[in-house]
């Protein structure tokens, strides 16, 4: 029987695979360094050289020195995802506290923030931030809205089992060419094509090509966090705000299906039940608030959106959706819990789990009024979905909102008001970014550690960071670990 705990030889294996994306991440940070030369910001430069060097020749020791150690598992990919998005958020930790006077948790979870595109932020004056550290922000969530992994490994790693593991260690299933390397590039390709549209789109609405590209960068990953204090509200300009709607949408909506429009003149988005699912709950939940609440019909639409497609751009600022009714309130937390679909952007529970959790539980009621002996079966888009896709969609759900309700329970043992709290924890576990207010730099540090990890585990969806529990567990007490494989067969 195969062993159940992490050994030496996988450790390497999984600092091997993350070499790559060190060095990845290494260069790629390097590029707000073109900002700074641009608006004379050459005291950063430094800041943003020495962790990025930090980075790349700590890669190319792992890749070059661990180079015979790779037969990738899935486990081993769930580590190396879970490593990478902790990396990445403590090399822009690093510059951000190199740059400027923060604290560093302050400034770890601003980068956690931004590479989970969760779009909350500590700063009270964005405004005021140097261009480079307002660039690096939106490139780290447009990186971060198609995947870390999922981007390094389409440039860097050849097809084959690694790819795939890696590909599966980001919650990612869907297939856009039958070889995952040519998929990776593909949806890269897709996201690189909306983005150039996006900022296009933005600059004949009249907006800066600094603002354009940013504002583009943050919309089309489902980031939302913006470069002005009052958000896309900044703009005042409805043009503008129909545009960002429209990239947040593009985002929340699966990459499989961005592939398939083309080929089918549109009718695949049509025929998605993903895709109809989401509109038809902006729709409902548009009709519901304009009744409970007197306001302007398009930032009521603005902030749906944002809500179900986890971006957190805002027209409305904190202290305003606080004061919504509670019943609107709790439907904007309903849609950020819910998400968009999955293989897109997006955070949340995703559209495609609450859909075969519902049809999972027709399925039972069904069954269980229908004659004995009939077999009944339940299919989603035309697919036959098994009890097993139901179970995983179930336990799934069951373990994100256990996380959910610790990190609310810890929020308000802080002596923070119960809802309020809620609806922060929902925003920061699904990777939205609305907010009501009590999010600030003045938290406990204790508080911000948590919602910290609250943000890293939405976005991996949970498992990949349970294994890293799991694989520490078994390091830290080995004396358990050789019992269990002597029990379970593993060594004599």
């Amino acid at each position: 029987m195969k062993r159940k705990y992490i050994s030496k030889a996988d450790l390497l294996i999984v600092l091997h695979y993350l070499g790559y994306i060190m060095q990845g991440l290494g260069i790629v940070l390097l590029a707000p360094i073109l900002v700074a030369l641009i608006y004379g910001e050459y005291i950063k430069v430094s800041a943003f050289f020495i962790p990025c060097f930090i980075s790349f020749i700590l890669g190319t020791v792992f890749t070059k020195q661990f180079k015979n150690y790779n037969k990738l598992r899935l486990k081993h990919g769930m580590l190396i995802s879970s490593f990478a998005w902790l990396w990445a958020s403590l090399i822009g930790a690093s510059i951000m506290a190199l740059s400027l006077d923060i604290h560093f948790v302050d400034a770890l979870f601003e980068n956690m923030s931004a590479w989970t595109g969760s779009g909350m932020t500590f700063f009270v004056n964005v405004e005021i931030l140097p261009k480079s550290i307002l660039f690096l922000r939106s490139l780290e969530q447009w990186i971060g809205g198609l995947g870390i992994v999922i981007i390094f490994i389409g440039i860097l790693i050849r097809s084959g089992t690694a790819a795939s593991r890696l590909y599966k260690s980001e919650a990612r299933e869907e297939k856009i060419k039958p070889n995952i390397a040519n998929t990776l590039r593909k949806a890269l390709e897709i996201y690189l094509i909306y983005t150039a549209a996006g900022i296009v789109l933005f600059i004949l609405a009249g907006l800066p090509i600094f603002d354009s590209i940013n504002l583009t960068f943050t919309s089309i990953s489902t980031g939302g966090m913006s470069i002005k204090n009052a958000n896309v509200g900044f703009y005042q300009n409805s043009l503008v705000y129909i545009i960002t709607m429209v990239l947040m949408i593009l985002g929340a909506t699966s990459f499989s299906i961005h592939y398939k429009i083309v080929k089918t003149k549109g009718k695949s988005v049509l025929k998605d039940v993903q895709f109809q699912l989401l509109i038809c709950l902006i729709v409902i939940a548009s009709a519901f608030i304009l009744v409970t609440n007197k306001m302007v019909p398009i930032e009521e639409l603005f902030t749906i959106v944002s809500a179900i497609t986890t971006t957190g751009a805002n027209v409305v600022p904190p202290y305003e959706l606080a004061r919504w009714s509670s019943s609107s309130l709790i439907v904007l937390m309903v849609l950020m819990l819910i998400g968009g679909s999955s293989g897109s952007t997006s955070g949340g529970l995703k559209l495609i789990r609450v859909i075969t959790v519902l049809k999972g539980m027709n399925l039972t009621v069904t069954n269980l009024v229908s004659p004995e002996g009939r077999v009944v079966s339940t299919r989603i888009g035309g697919k036959k979905i098994n009890e097993r896709e139901i179970k995983e969609a179930s336990a799934y759900i069951v373990i994100f909102l256990f996380f959910m309700i610790c990190g609310w329970i810890i929020m308000t043992l802080y002596g923070y008001d119960p809802f309020t709290a809620l609806f922060d924890i929902v925003s920061l576990q699904c990777n939205n970014g609305l907010s009501t207010g009590i999010v600030f730099g003045g938290l406990p540090t204790p508080l911000k550690l948590t919602l910290i990890f609250l943000m890293w585990i939405g976005r991996l969806e949970i498992i990949p960071v349970l294994v890293v529990f799991r694989t520490i567990g078994g390091l830290i007490n080995p004396k358990r670990r050789i019992k269990n494989m002597k029990k379970n067969g593993s060594i004599e």
